[in-house]
């Protein structure tokens, strides 16, 4: 094995369990919220904003970190960007107001950062035929929500919800460590000095960057919005308790996270446009039945009254759940090898643009899936509106590429020489 291939796995390797667990602390809330819920006694409203708190910082902080990484390397950033959480981490443990978690949630939610670190920062080790499946396997660091699914309501049962962050701190630093050991800096991976702040943001002006925004906010926003809610859906929707609600989740978010990679693959070898509609056509399909929701209905016949229920049971909700991860995992990695493809010499800027957009779907999502539920009492409302959503994906994609798709043959064909 030559020496840059050595580097190349070693950063690629390190990466992804980096991002798992920083993508594990993410989302710690989804579980350890929870019992903060019932021992603060908060709303359904109020319990979305907890869990999403940390996604919003980790999102907000997506476009600056994928600037700088364009500019001084992933491999400090990276590093710096763990320490920082360590504290923060363990202080969740030591919080007794609603507002504590809040406050402390927000400097946690920094771990969600590390997206635009590392896509930018594994992108640039690999060459353009190979990246789509690189940045499938370090995005595959999704599955640190399943983590979380294991992992945290063990701890939780066993010693109480303050041994979550505890754990998590230590890890956090132990895997900052192991991280800056065993990764490496290549500066000719670092844009030019002469390119400034403002000539990066000039991306924000292209309509194109906003499209994938708005993919990347169903298939990205989507998945961490669920992971977020649904441990407590399974709880309140068919009675299940804690662990088991937790390991149903999972069922969703594992395939989710680790099939990424293989939807890197796959994106190279069929193209971004080709995987991303077909995406967006499960996806409608899946929510538009998961949106069902529990429904009792009396039918007046020849012979009195007949009652009816109609609904999903767990098993038929779960397998849904489960075709509704695989898909968004495919389009996680299709979305981002748009970039790397149109985008090459601005992957960090343009990743950040688009986590961010993301990052903020699933900060805003669990916020409305709580006020839909305050509401209407009803939960699958929730899915009614990620059905919404994926249909401005629809219509805007078939827009402005599938109805392009035809012209553009016809185009090439006219242009072929005879």
């Amino acid at each position: 094995m030559s020496i840059q291939s050595h580097k190349q796995i070693s950063v690629l390797t390190l990466s992804t369990l980096a991002f798992t667990v920083c993508f594990a602390v993410w989302v710690m809330f989804s579980i350890i919220g929870i019992p903060i819920k019932a021992n603060l006694g908060l709303n359904e409203t109020q319990f979305g904003l907890l869990a999403a708190t940390p996604i919003l910082t980790g999102s907000l902080i997506r476009l600056p970190l994928g600037m700088l990484t364009d500019k001084i390397g992933g491999r400090i950033v990276f590093f710096v960007l763990m320490l920082s959480t360590v504290i923060p981490i363990y202080l969740i443990s030591l919080a007794t107001q609603y507002w504590h978690f809040l406050v402390l949630g927000l400097f946690v939610g920094v771990a969600g950062g590390a997206f635009s670190v590392g896509i930018s920062y594994v992108a640039r080790w690999f060459p353009r035929p190979r990246q789509g499946f690189a940045m499938g396997i370090f995005g595959a660091g999704n599955a640190g929500a399943a983590v979380t699914k294991f992992v945290a309501p063990s701890l939780l049962v066993a010693y109480g919800w303050q041994a979550v962050p505890q754990v998590y701190a230590v890890a956090m630093l132990a895997m900052a460590i192991l991280f800056w050991i065993f990764t490496y800096t290549d500066t000719t991976h670092h844009v030019s000095s002469h390119i400034t702040v403002k000539e990066q943001l000039a991306a924000l002006k292209d309509p194109n960057v906003w499209k994938l925004c708005q993919y990347y906010s169903i298939v990205f926003g989507g998945y961490v919005a669920l992971s977020l809610w649904m441990t407590k859906y399974y709880i309140t929707e068919y009675g299940f308790g804690m662990q088991t609600a937790a390991l149903l989740a999972a069922i969703f978010v594992l395939p989710s996270g680790i099939i990424r990679a293989m939807g890197g693959w796959l994106s190279d070898k069929f193209g971004a446009h080709r995987m991303t509609w077909w995406v967006m056509w499960v996806s409608w399909v899946c929510l538009f039945l998961l949106s069902y929701p529990q429904t009792e209905m009396v039918v007046q016949t020849t012979k009195g009254e007949m009652s009816l229920h109609l609904g999903l049971n767990v098993w038929v909700f779960t397998s849904l759940l489960f075709i509704l991860g695989i898909a968004w995992g495919f389009g996680k990695a299709s979305v981002f090898k748009y970039i790397s493809d149109e985008y090459p010499h601005n992957i960090g800027v343009i990743s950040g643009i688009v986590g961010l957009i993301g990052g903020l779907g699933g900060f805003f999502l669990p916020i409305l899936f709580g006020a839909i539920v305050d509401v209407t009492g009803v939960n699958s409302g929730i899915f009614m509106l990620m059905y919404g959503v994926t249909w401005v994906s629809l219509i805007w994609m078939y827009l402005t590429e599938v109805r392009k798709v035809p012209m553009i043959r016809k185009t090439a064909a006219i242009d072929t020489p005879k």
